[in-house]
């Protein structure tokens, strides 16, 4: 079984208008409320695979009971901790005519002890066989090692974990052999603190993950396509002609793809060629790609060897 957690999901509340000025009552031409949470864009996605999952985090409050309202229409398995606390509302404003868009994130609910610990207790049952994939931020009161303590529990029950993290915090689980890690090319850059110049600058240092514990490491390059570097073997994606219509949630996608099919497969090369596509399709749909599109997608995508 996957698991997903999104310990701070959200209602994403979407608003489209013309333009938009500051300090002045502005009018939406349309509007959406869509279920927002990197964790939640995973299972979706593997929704769209038929491949189950299950998805965990926490959930509260008058604006939690809208989130699992607006879920349910997607067909989920999900077992949400109930807290005390509101589920937070994201805004995102999108002014067409100044092709800008503006994100207003909220919080989210501070978190117990007592709410940490029944989540906690959910992930005892994991074990060989199951995939964990953590993603998102982290709501108020929950320790900055909340998901490499999760790593660590889960790893030593025999399961495998993915974590969608930048920074020392993706540093910091790499000794715990992640089954996959996703920098795009630019936080690939930050974390050791350099520039790219070519594809082979960005796969030696996707090695230096490889040598500090990741079993393989994907890496997105926007309209340079994607790259998967495992021990000996590189391989590239291109990036599919399409427009580009809501960033969100292509990440996530990716890993969904990767990590479903190879689940499935056990097949590196196969989960790339299908994470690559399921991240374009959802680039390229206002909301995560449907299952249609990301075959059409995967179509259009060739994978080559580059070493």
């Amino acid at each position: 079984m996957i698991y997903t957690i999104t310990a701070n999901p959200s209602i994403d509340y979407v608003l489209q208008l013309k333009t938009l000025t500051t300090g002045e009552v502005n009018r939406t031409t349309s509007d959406v409320k869509l279920p927002g949470g990197k964790g939640i864009n995973v299972s979706r996605i593997l929704k769209e695979l038929n491949i189950d999952s299950t998805a965990l985090g926490f959930v509260g409050g008058a604006t939690g009971e809208m989130f699992k309202s607006l879920l349910a229409q997607h067909n989920l398995k999900t077992n949400f901790t109930t807290v005390k606390e509101d589920t937070r509302i994201n805004v995102k404003v999108n002014a067409v005519e100044q092709d800008e868009e503006t994100e207003i994130n909220g919080m989210g609910p501070a978190i117990s002890s007592d709410e940490k610990n029944e989540f906690i207790d959910q992930l005892k049952s994991v074990g060989n066989g199951d995939v964990v994939i953590m993603s998102g931020s982290l709501p108020k009161q929950l320790p900055e090692t909340f998901y490499l303590d999760i790593a660590k529990m889960i790893q030593a029950q025999g399961a495998d974990f993915i974590i969608d993290t930048t920074g020392q915090a993706l540093l910091d689980t790499l000794p715990l052999h992640p089954l996959v890690v996703k920098p795009n090319n630019h936080e690939l850059a930050d974390l050791f603190q350099t520039t790219f110049n070519s594809d082979q600058e960005i796969i030696d240092h996707a090695k230096k993950l490889l040598d500090q514990g990741a079993k393989h490491v994907l890496v997105s390059m926007a309209g340079d396509g994607a790259l998967l570097v495992t021990k000996g073997h590189t391989y590239k994606a291109n990036a599919p002609k399409g427009t580009v219509i809501n960033s969100v949630g292509a990440g996530d996608s990716m890993i969904a793809g990767f990590a479903g099919t190879f689940m499935k497969t056990g097949d590196p090369i196969e989960s790339f060629h299908i994470g690559a596509a399921c991240g374009s399709a959802t680039a390229f749909s206002q909301d995560i790609a449907v299952k249609e599109k990301i075959d059409k997608v995967y179509k259009e995508i060739n994978i080559s060897e580059l070493s």
